[in-house]
């Protein structure tokens, strides 16, 4: 069984020193520019892990400039194999209250500014060619099942699976725009998701995606404001740390040599040079 690395990209809840040792950072420079912040190295819960600020360390840089690219490059130059991603997210349903976690498994793309693929051809040769990436499975079932599996031993309320739809941001959702993600069945609505699962798997990295619910987006009687959902995230994120406290052992001790294969030879099928 070959040995793995779990990346886990969020916030400030994972500084809690019981869930996570830190032995210290390291920046990492990538074809693509600078990631977010120095990666901090340590282990939660005895386990080697790579931990990134998504928006950097004190959440200056906005969903659409987030340098995804280079974020993604990073965990792979530093040998990780899995990813772990936390995000808020607002729900679309009745039934996905906030405070309730929510594993995505696709997605619906709503963004229009930012770069989706490594394979342009024109910042390495490493990634020369066309990646024709297939998008279903979007993420990593067996990763998410995991997760999933935890929280519920944990009581902590969650969804097993769940479409997100991904807004370019910084601003929220008009409420029509609202309704109509609502009416195509997606549970959920954040500024993240792309395009970083898809680098994620174009690098044969096996990804899923945690959904901490902070609000009811603007259809419910509530407009959602910024401050609101800051305050709900930090509040619930104790509650996701709890959960990958007691998951990412369980996931170290699994094999995994067939998913990343697997994985590799979809990568290699999907090039075109």
């Amino acid at each position: 069984m070959s040995p793995i690395k779990i990346g886990i990209i969020g916030g400030s809840g994972f500084a809690n020193p019981d869930l996570f040792t830190e032995e210290g950072s390291k920046e990492v420079k990538t074809p693509f520019g600078n990631p977010s912040a120095p990666y901090r190295i340590g282990k939660v819960n005895g386990i080697e892990c790579v931990l990134l600020a998504r928006h950097g360390a004190n959440h200056t840089i906005p969903p659409t400039y987030v340098n995804y690219r280079a974020n993604i490059w990073g965990f792979k130059e530093l040998g990780c194999t899995h990813i772990i991603a936390t995000t808020a997210c607002g729900s679309l349903q009745e039934d996905v209250h906030p405070g309730d976690i929510i594993m995505f498994n696709t997605f619906i793309d709503r963004t229009n500014l930012r770069t989706s693929t490594f394979f342009d051809g024109t910042v390495t040769d490493k990634t020369k060619g066309v990646c024709h990436i297939p998008m279903e499975p979007a993420l990593c079932d067996k990763l998410a099942e995991v997760i999933y599996n935890t929280a519920c031993e944990r009581n902590v309320k969650a969804h097993p699976k769940g479409t997100v739809v991904c807004i370019e941001g910084p601003r929220f959702s008009s409420i029509a725009e609202s309704k109509l993600y609502r009416s195509w069945g997606a549970h959920a609505v954040n500024m993240t998701a792309v395009p970083e699962l898809c680098l994620a798997k174009e690098l044969g990295l096996l990804y899923c995606s945690v959904g901490v619910v902070t609000d009811y987006d603007c259809w419910h009687e509530v407009i959602v404001n910024a401050q609101d959902v800051l305050k709900c995230f930090k509040k619930n994120i104790e509650k996701v740390s709890s959960v990958l406290h007691t998951a990412i052992p369980k996931i170290a001790s699994m094999s995994w040599d067939d998913d990343i294969e697997s994985l590799k030879k979809v990568v290699a099928s999907s090039m075109v040079n």
